[in-house]
């Protein structure tokens, strides 16, 4: 079973028109940032510190990752660590990657989500506390 790596940080889902231009912004994420277009849509899913003010936006996604680099004919990754986070009834977002695979959920969601692959016997890095990763603390 593939161990999971809880991502530091909140990330955001920003939709735009289908025909727009990828943000320069964009190129400020530096844990994850993924570029989705369709005839309908850009889909962008970034760190969430990276997002300008203004933007319909949903930023509290919390990432998880599969350990290591999975070869490209591996098979049902996604469906069985799915299958478990939907018994759960948690909703997930799953990104590919040439590496490996990510889910991201609700960052209300998290410790349930790490809870449920922890029972199906999944390992994970790290358990997310209630405070873990956020970007809005205090300045002193």
């Amino acid at each position: 079973m593939p161990t999971l790596e809880v991502l530091a940080g909140s990330f955001a889902l920003v939709r735009l028109a289908g025909d727009a231009a990828v943000p320069k912004w964009v190129a400020l994420a530096r844990r994850f940032a993924s570029v989705t277009r369709t005839p309908s849509e850009l889909s962008l899913l970034v760190d969430a510190e990276v997002v300008p003010d203004g933007l319909a936006v949903r930023a509290d996604y919390r990432g998880l990752r599969v350990a290591g680099t999975l070869p490209l004919s591996s098979v049902g990754i996604i469906a069985g660590l799915s299958g478990v986070l939907a018994g759960a009834g948690i909703p997930l977002l799953p990104i590919a990657t040439h590496d490996t695979d990510y889910l991201f959920v609700a960052s209300s969601d998290l410790a349930a989500a790490v809870a449920a692959l922890e029972r199906a016997g999944h390992a994970t890095s790290e358990r997310p506390g209630p405070d873990r990763g956020r970007t809005d603390s205090p300045s002193t």
